[in-house]
C-alpha cells in the first residue's frame, strides 16, 4: 500500500507532531502551535507528490 516516496513524507510529519506536542508542553504555546502547523503542510505535499506521481504513471518501488 505504501510506496518508498511515502516514508519521509510520513516520517516527517509524526516527528513534527511530537516535536510540536513537546514544545507546547515543555517550552512555550507560540513555539507549539508554530511547529503544529507543519503537519497538515507536509502531509498536503505528500498529497501533491503523490498526485504527480499517479497521473504521470511513474512506477515506484513495491508498485503495480
Amino acid at each position: 500500500m505504501f510506496h518508498k516516496i511515502d516514508y519521509p513524507f510520513l516520517i516527517g510529519a509524526f516527528v513534527s507532531f511530537v516535536a510540536s506536542v513537546s514544545l507546547w508542553f515543555l517550552v512555550s504555546h507560540e513555539y507549539g502551535l508554530f511547529v503544529g502547523i507543519w503537519v497538515p503542510s507536509i502531509l498536503s505535499l505528500w498529497v501533491g507528490v503523490r498526485v504527480v506521481i499517479l497521473s504521470a504513471g511513474i512506477k515506484t518501488r513495491g508498485g503495480k
